[in-house]
């Protein structure tokens, strides 16, 4: 989960102060200790820790604290601003030129996903009804071009190249005429990382950045990579006075250091992180839900927005009739695993609901392998049985059970759940029939 020990951490500290009906200053301090501890062992840089102690302690032993009714949880208030300031406070989204083509300067070290990453930035601006083109200015790194032209397909975008011959400040100046002549609105120029920054590297990089005026330079750093990250882009911005962020790997960043670090040091937004190797995980970066996150009052707002880009709305209102007429099959059970999967992972989906905290899903036995065998096991079924699972049998179990290689009991058990499901359904919508009679409104689930 993101950020999980710094979460835990902080939740921990923060915890102790929620029930209090008082605070002395003796207890914020203890707290905010705490905290200064939990934020340097996630590898927050120390300045950073270190003014952010102070605007939290100001804050909590001020009047808006020791007046209020709940200190204790003012005080999280408090924190919670703290942290979305830290981070940016707002969204920061691209900066899109009035007169296209809008030229994006793609940078950073060899490693941290530039390639991956400038094709995310692709498909995701495609989906807005943009029409990107990506540019191969990596000549260096062995097979860098072939990467981009099979990502890019990937997601359905063209690939300009020249080559590994000729030089990237030529082929970043050909690909903006080319992008203007086939009235691409969106230029991402993929270039040259190394695997550590050199005079080289920062030479190159400036010399295109003069040649095609970029509207964008987003530099991409691995979020894993925690304090290295925060130098690199301090290093990065110095040379070429970047305009924004893309943190790679968030998902499996635990400590949290660079997100919270990078805009306090480089005094420039994150505006994309990704969130898993696919390539439409890339999603804009909002202090605010991340704050929120960290401190276990879940994401909302996200978890509704992958939900409307992820679920079908039209098979959504097909699956209300059919739970309100009984009619629910197994076939329709497999539809809607598929749609819970587009998601994401179940722990990251929990994590994202308010007052589910890292200690709870720690406890909570998420296997996901259990979602793959009911798969398997509805899969094997036939189309008949799928509609009609009362017409599986003895015989049709043992079937069943080796062509999804579970086992019989396995297939009784999903059969006994869907039961149970259904009948489940059929009382909430004889409930709602009555209260209908009755002339109440209804159920907000119906």
């Amino acid at each position: 989960m993101i950020f999980e020990s710094l979460s835990e951490k902080l939740q921990n500290a923060l915890g102790k102060l929620r029930g209090k009906g008082k605070l002395s200053e003796k207890d914020v301090d203890v707290a905010m200790r705490e905290v200064r501890l939990a934020l340097l062992e996630a590898d927050v840089n120390f300045k950073v820790v270190k003014d952010f102690i102070k605007n939290v302690k100001d804050r909590a032993i001020g009047a808006e604290v020791m007046e209020s009714l709940t200190p204790g949880q003012q005080v999280i208030k408090i924190v919670n601003e703290e942290l979305t300031k830290l981070m940016g406070e707002n969204e920061s989204k691209l900066n899109i030129s009035p007169s296209p083509p809008t030229i994006v300067l793609m940078c950073g070290l060899q490693g941290s996903g530039k390639t991956t990453t400038s094709a995310k930035l692709a498909y995701n601006l495609l989906k807005k009804n943009k029409r990107p083109l990506l540019v191969a200015c990596d000549i260096y790194r062995p097979a860098a071009i072939k990467q981009l032209e099979v990502v890019g397909q990937k997601v359905g975008v063209p690939v300009f190249t020249m080559g590994d011959k000729v030089n990237p400040v030529d082929i970043a100046k050909a690909a903006i005429e080319h992008g203007r002549k086939n009235n691409n609105d969106v230029i991402i120029i993929d270039t040259a990382g190394r695997l550590h920054i050199d005079e080289d590297l920062m030479e190159e990089l400036t010399r295109i950045k003069e040649s095609v005026k970029p509207h964008e330079i987003l530099l991409v750093v691995d979020a894993m990579t925690g304090q290295d990250a925060v130098n690199v882009a301090e290093t990065f911005n110095t040379k070429l006075d970047i305009t924004g962020v893309v943190l790679t790997k968030l998902d499996g960043d635990a400590r949290g250091g660079a997100a919270l670090s990078i805009r306090a040091v480089t005094n420039k937004p994150i505006k994309f992180v990704g969130m898993g190797e696919k390539l439409d995980q890339l999603e804009p970066f909002y202090p605010d839900r991340m704050a929120s996150r960290i401190l276990g009052m879940g994401d909302v707002l996200s978890l509704i927005e992958r939900a409307q880009a992820t679920i079908d709305e039209k098979k959504a209102l097909e699956l209300e009739k059919k739970i309100r007429s009984q009619q629910f099959t197994f076939e329709d059970f497999l539809e809607q695993i598929n749609q819970v999967k587009k998601l994401g992972p179940l722990d990251e989906i929990l994590g994202m609901i308010p007052g589910i905290n890292n200690k709870a899903l720690k406890n909570l036995d998420i296997d996901e392998r259990e979602i793959v065998k009911i798969q398997a096991i509805i899969q094997s079924m036939t189309p008949a049985e799928r509609n009609d699972p009362n017409i599986i049998d003895s015989s049709r179990r043992k079937r069943i059970a080796l062509g999804s290689g579970t086992t019989v009991q396995d297939v009784n058990k999903l059969l006994k759940q869907f039961k149970e499901t259904k009948k489940m359904m059929r009382r909430f919508a004889d409930m709602e029939k009555t209260m209908k009679k009755k002339g109440k409104r209804k159920f907000p689930f119906f």
